[in-house]
């Protein structure tokens, strides 16, 4: 009897439980997420197993999760910080979740693949956590699928390969450095010059990028993808490091705190580079580096960071040279036919960001810049073609300030009923460049200016609006944005003897929608829709009075984002790009070439996995299929567009007091010309780093190309002529790829 009681009072327990359990309505909890020193951290991924309801802490760790019961398991998960499990109670509901992630060595565990358009990012992140950039050619190259070449000297912004793209210096793809934007258009040398020299990469805290143009908060240049480096807002300690190596190499960085509060944190970062390189004629390069950050957060209320840097470098180089010159033994692959190219450059950079907390879930975000920049640069790319006795050497020069602003107030997580969220995103900038003195001359020696091809003052504003919006219900997000750009270009022509001047407007509007299901918290699917664009030269505007002056882009990505195990992310995407009729300015010579219509096709293929703790591999394989449309078969080559290109390597850390990396870059052969007919040769290059550390001094050996392969790093098909021949020859012109590298490194925190 008595034990038949028992069972009888414990049913009705349990059959209780289970009535208030699934009488109470799914509920909103509202919470908090801090490291344990208090610190709010931003982007955590909450993910309700139970539910597949998702969402994101704020910028000052807070969140908001929609249709949450009763014993729910919700996912906390951060890189560099172990995953949480909260499991919902009743008092959950009537009280702010507070939650304190523990520190941990970064792994794929810590990767919630859910709810983030450009989620990626994250992704990626983890490979440059485990293999930390070791100089600035290596920035861009952490972005999956993007190859970069230099072939100037190392001073000179480098050429971009992405999907299916010769992106030149910066055409296609929209680069900056915390919001600051780096392409400059109308620039000297070629619409959309990007030049990362500036950035120090020991400041480097995260890089996001997105591919495709579907974000409308990136606008010009945002064709191929965006690419916005995150630096460090603060560092843990002041470090001083030395690196010396082959080629008369010779590297000094500092990092050194100058304040640490509860609310305050500065810091100064240095860097000096010296290099020969490998070439017959010495580089002389040289590059300067100094930056001052200073950073002031008042949690809950306001967030407040100022940069201020410099960088100035100055180089000779070999240029590009003929394969004919070597082949008939006139001069070695590190040779040079014209020795006097080269150049200098400097940028001296003012930025604000700021955030303002306005209540639950709202900011207010602000950044404003200011850039004062430099640039002239000595080129020979046809040598004696053009003029027999003194030669083609050309000088570019331009005078720049760029400054600008922008205003954005955001709105997340509001809840809509029982289980959907919604949230906006709207903002408004401007920028603009004045380039002074922008001219393209023919010269001898870098000395003696011989005739002016074009000399004239650029003046170009881009004033710019965006609405975007995100809207959440069960497992589905829709993200529909549109962006609003309105472009005022002016030239005056100072060879003109009377007063010429022009002037031209154009106004653009660029939807976008963007869809992702997540299936759960390790695997997301998408659909990506929209339209873009990348302005033209204001010289080319202005010459073609304002017709077909921003061409544009459409685009569509189908793809998936799985972790089937804790320890391996899969990524796949299918995706196509049409460009419409542009007109492109030709730095180098000072003229007009109207290009027709092209179509890109791709896939892209990634692998994460973590093998053990301390041992991490990543591999990505792209393909594309680039053609201009309005050709005829078999003369619609895209000159130079990369279609099949991998990287790849193994990472380690943690493994006792070692550290570092094993890895490769591959750019399969492509078309040089539009016919095919002249083929440039693909490449296969491995680097080696490896890292001893001994308490808080760390020793580092960096070879690069370690099996010393012959590759050329960039070449084009292009008309010269030698000085002792009749008659001109095209062909490849390459610039050679780093021999075997060797450098030793010794670094301190104190």
């Amino acid at each position: 009897m008595n034990y038949s009681y028992k069972w009888a009072l414990r049913l009705l327990q349990v059959l209780t439980i289970i009535l208030i359990s699934t009488s109470v309505k799914a509920q909103n909890i509202k919470g908090k997420v801090t490291d344990y020193n208090g610190t709010a951290l931003e982007n955590v991924g909450i993910f309700n197993q139970t539910s597949g309801q998702h969402s994101h802490t704020n910028l000052s760790g807070a969140f908001s999760l929609p249709a949450t019961h009763i014993n729910d398991s919700v996912y906390f998960s951060n890189l560099g910080y172990k995953t949480f499990v909260l499991v919902i109670e009743p008092k959950h509901f009537n009280e702010q979740v507070q939650i304190t992630l523990e520190e941990s060595s970064i792994n794929l565990d810590q990767v919630v693949v859910v709810s983030k358009v450009d989620a990626m990012s994250k992704v990626v992140n983890i490979d440059v956590q485990n293999d930390p950039v070791k100089s600035s050619q290596e920035i861009l190259r952490k972005v999956p699928g993007l190859l970069i070449g230099q072939h100037a000297g190392g001073g000179k912004a480098e050429q971009i390969f992405l999907r299916g793209f010769d992106i030149d210096h910066g055409t296609d793809v929209a680069i900056s450095v915390d919001g600051m934007p780096v392409n400059m258009v109308s620039h000297a040398h070629g619409q959309g010059y990007a030049d990362l020299h500036f950035v120090i990469p020991e400041t480097i805290e995260h890089i996001n990028f997105g591919k495709g143009l579907y974000y409308a908060d990136k606008g010009n240049f945002n064709t191929a993808g965006y690419v916005d480096l995150g630096l460090k807002k603060n560092i843990d300690k002041s470090m001083v490091s030395y690196e010396t190596g082959q080629f008369n190499t010779n590297r000094f960085v500092g990092l050194f705190k100058l304040l640490e509060g509860n609310k305050s944190d500065a810091y100064f970062a240095s860097e000096i580079y010296l290099t020969d390189g490998p070439f017959d004629s010495p580089q002389n390069f040289n590059r300067i580096n100094i930056l001052g950050r200073y950073n002031y957060k008042d949690l809950g209320k306001e967030e407040l960071t100022l940069t201020a840097s410099h960088f100035q470098s100055k180089w000779d180089a070999s240029g590009q040279i003929p394969q004919r010159a070597v082949d008939q033994n006139i001069i070695g692959r590190f040779g040079a036919i014209d020795d006097t190219e080269g150049g200098q450059t400097s940028r001296t950079n003012l930025m604000l960001n700021h955030t303002r907390f306005l209540g639950d879930d709202q900011f207010l975000k602000t950044r404003a810049f200011v850039s004062k920049y430099d640039f002239e640069l000595f080129s020979n790319f046809t040598f004696f073609l053009e003029d027999p006795v003194n030669g083609d050497q050309i000088r570019q020069f331009e005078d720049r300030t760029v400054m600008g602003a922008e205003t954005a107030f955001e709105q997340i997580n509001i809840t809509v009923g029982e289980n959907d969220m919604v949230g906006y995103k709207a903002g408004i900038g401007f920028r603009n460049d004045n380039v002074d003195d922008v001219s393209l001359s023919h010269t001898l020696n870098r000395k003696t200016t011989l005739e002016q091809y074009a000399f004239g003052d650029v003046d170009e504003t881009n004033i710019y609006g965006f609405l975007d919006g995100t809207y959440k219900t069960g497992n589905w997000t829709f993200n529909p944005s549109v962006r609003l750009d309105y472009f005022k270009f002016d030239y005056e022509n100072k060879l003109s003897e009377a007063y010429d001047s022009r002037s031209e407007n154009k106004a653009k509007v660029s939807p976008k929608l963007n869809t992702l299901y997540t299936v759960n918290r390790n695997w997301q699917m998408f659909l990506k829709t929209g339209l873009g664009f990348h302005s033209n030269d204001t010289r080319v505007v202005t010459a073609n009075e304002g017709r077909d002056i921003l061409p544009t882009a459409y685009g569509a990505d189908l793809g998936t984002i799985v972790k089937p195990v804790d320890k391996l992310v899969l990524n796949a995407t299918l995706w196509g790009l049409l460009l419409d009729q542009e007109f492109v300015y030709v730095g180098d010579a000072g003229i007009v070439e109207p290009s027709g219509k092209t179509r890109r096709l791709g896939i892209e293929l990634g692998a994460r996995y973590q093998l053990l703790d301390w041992l991490y591999a990543y591999n990505d394989i792209n393909y594309t299929y680039a053609r201009s449309t309005e050709e005829l078969d078999g003369e619609d080559y895209i000159p130079l567009a990369p279609d099949l290109t991998s990287v790849g390597g193994l990472s380690i850390s943690d493994l006792g007091n070692f550290s570092g990396s094993l890895n490769y870059r591959y750019l399969g052969d492509r078309a040089a010309n539009e016919d095919n007919s002249i083929v440039a040769e693909g490449y296969f290059v491995t680097d080696l780093n490896l890292n001893y550390h001994i308490k808080n001094w760390t020793l580092g050996l960096i070879i690069e190309n370690l099996f010393d392969t012959e590759w050329n790093e960039t070449q084009f098909a292009t008309e010269s002529r030698l000085f002792n021949e009749t008659a001109s020859v095209e062909e490849i012109h390459f610039t050679p790829g780093t021999p075997f590298y060797l450098r030793g490194k010794v670094s301190v925190r104190f």
